[in-house]
C-alpha cells in the first residue's frame, strides 16, 4: 500500500528534525551539569557543537552529488538513533565524557545533514499549494519536538532519579536508550512512507568541479551584493545582534538548576523541564507568532526598534532572579516566559533581515550562508560564557549581559531597510 498524504510524513519528519538539535544544545547541558562538570567546561564543549550548523552551507551542495535527499533523510535518522544509543552505552564507562561528546558530535553532524536533506525534500515531495499549507504544520511539530526534548525528556530523567534514588547516570541511560528506540521507529516509518519524487530520484548531478565553482561564486557574491559599508553593517548585525542571548542562553539553564549556595535557583530536572522546556518554549513560539503578524501588517522597519527592545530588555528578569532567588515556581515561570516571549518577538526581526539581505541572485544559497553566520553568532559567545560566569558569579554575569544589550542597539542603528519589506501585499482586483 502506498501512502501519499503528506500528513503521514511531514509532521514526523520535522519532529525528527527538531529532537536531535534539542538533545545537542539543551539536554547535553543539563546532563553534564548533573554529572558534575563546571559551567566553563559545559559551555565550552557544548558551544563547539554549533559548528556543524555553522559550516552546513558549505557542504549542503554536495549532498545532491552522492545520493537522493530521501536516502540522506533515512540514513541520517538511523545514524542519529545510533548516536543516542552510543551516548547511553558510554555513560557508565570511565571515559563517559569523551564518549558522550564523541557521539554528540556525530549527532550534530548527522542532524545538520538531515536538516539540509529534509528541507530540500519538502520542496520536492509536496506541490506548491501543499508547501504553503504545511509550512505551519512543520513549524508546529518542530516546536513539539523542542517541548518533548527540553521539557518531557528532562522531566522523565528527573522522575527516574527519584525512583532510582538519585542514580543520575542510570536515569540518563534509560532516557537515551528510549530516544534510540524512537529514532529507530522514525527510521522504519520514513523508510516506508516517504514518497519518491521523480525530481529526487532522477535529479541531474553536477560534477565536483561545477559544485566548487558554484560554491565559490555564491560566497564571493555574498560579500559584494551591496556597497561595502552596507555589507559590513549587515555582517556586524548578523554576528552581534544576538550576542547577549548567546551568553544568556548558555548560562540560564545552568543558573536555574544550580544549587542555591552556588547562586542558582536549585530547580529539579522536573521543574526545569516545566519552566524552561515547556512554559519557556510556549512563550518563545507565541512571541514569534505575534512578531510575524505585526511585521505582516506594518513592515519590518516599523517594528524594528520595538523588536530590539523586546529581545534585550526582558533579559533583566535574570538580574532580578539572581538577587531575589525566589522559590515560587510561578514567579520563576513568569520571568522565563517574559524573557522567552520577548526573545521570540525580537528574533522575528533578525530572521526577516536574513531574508532581506539574501534577496537577489543566489538568494537560497545566500540565505543558507546567513544561517551559518547565525549559528556562529551563538557559538562564539557560548565558548567563554561559562568561564566568565564562574569568575564573576551569576549576578554580575547577568548585569554584563544587560550592558552588552547596547551592542544590539548599536548594530541595529545603521541598518537600511525598505519600509515596505515584510508587509503583506493586498490583492488588487
Amino acid at each position: 500500500m502506498k501512502i501519499k498524504t503528506p500528513w503521514a510524513w511531514v509532521p514526523s519528519l520535522y519532529f525528527a528534525e527538531g529532537l536531535p538539535y534539542v538533545a545537542v544544545m539543551t539536554i547535553s547541558m543539563v546532563m553534564y551539569k548533573q554529572m558534575g562538570l563546571n559551567n566553563a567546561d559545559i559551555t565550552f564543549y557544548t558551544s563547539w557543537l554549533y559548528l556543524p550548523w555553522v559550516i552546513k552551507p558549505l557542504w549542503s551542495p554536495f549532498i545532491d552529488l552522492l545520493r537522493s535527499k530521501r536516502w540522506w533523510i533515512v540514513g541520517m535518522q538511523l545514524l542519529i538513533g545510533a548516536a543516542f544509543g552510543g551516548i547511553a552505552f558510554t555513560l557508565p564507562t570511565s571515559f563517559w565524557l569523551q564518549g558522550t561528546l564523541f557521539f554528540f558530535w556525530i549527532m550534530a553532524f548527522a542532524s545538520a545533514t538531515h536538516d539540509i536533506a529534509a528541507d530540500g525534500f519538502y520542496m520536492l515531495g509536496l506541490e506548491e499549494h501543499e508547501q504553503a499549507w504545511f509550512v505551519g504544520i512543520r513549524s508546529t511539530f518542530y516546536r513539539l519536538a523542542t517541548v518533548f526534548g527540553s521539557g518531557v525528556l528532562i522531566m522523565i530523567a528527573g522522575n527516574l532519579q527519584v525512583i532510582y534514588k538519585n542514580s543520575i547516570k542510570f536515569s540518563w541511560i534509560i532516557v537515551f536508550y528510549g530516544v534510540t528506540g524512537i529514532f529507530i521507529a522514525l527510521w522504519l516509518w520514513h523508510h516506508y512512507v516517504l514518497p519518491r519524487p521523480k525530481e529526487d530520484c532522477n535529479h541531474q548531478k553536477k560534477s565536483t568541479q561545477e559544485l566548487f565553482l558554484g560554491l565559490s561564486k555564491m560566497i564571493s557574491t555574498f560579500f559584494v551584493k551591496l556597497p561595502i559599508k552596507e555589507v559590513v553593517t549587515a555582517l556586524l548585525f548578523i554576528l552581534l545582534y544576538r550576542m547577549p542571548e548567546g551568553l544568556l542562553g548558555k548560562i540560564s539553564p545552568l543558573f536555574l538548576i544550580d544549587n542555591v549556595h552556588a547562586g542558582g535557583l536549585g530547580l529539579s530536572p522536573q521543574e526545569l523541564g516545566l519552566v524552561q522546556g515547556t512554559i519557556g518554549v510556549i512563550g518563545l513560539a507565541l512571541g514569534g507568532i505575534l512578531g510575524g503578524i505585526c511585521v505582516g501588517r506594518n513592515g519590518l522597519k516599523h517594528w524594528l526598534w520595538p523588536m530590539v527592545c523586546a529581545i534585550t530588555l526582558p533579559d533583566a528578569v535574570y538580574i532580578y532572579l539572581s538577587y531575589a532567588l525566589p522559590s515560587s515556581l510561578t514567579i520563576i515561570s513568569s520571568c522565563v516566559f517574559i524573557e522567552q516571549f520577548g526573545y521570540g518577538f525580537g528574533f522575528t526581526a533578525y530572521m526577516l533581515y536574513l531574508i532581506y539581505y539574501s534577496r537577489g541572485a543566489y538568494k537560497t544559497s545566500h540565505y543558507a550562508f546567513c544561517t551559518g553566520l547565525m549559528a556562529l553568532s551563538m557559538m562564539l559567545p557560548g565558548l567563554f560564557a561559562g568561564a566568565l560566569q564562574e569568575n564573576i558569579g551569576y549576578r554580575s554575569f547577568f548585569i554584563i549581559v544587560m550592558l552588552l544589550c547596547s551592542v544590539t542597539f548599536a548594530v541595529t542603528a545603521f541598518l537600511k531597510i525598505d519600509p515596505n519589506f515584510g508587509k503583506k501585499q493586498k490583492n488588487v482586483e
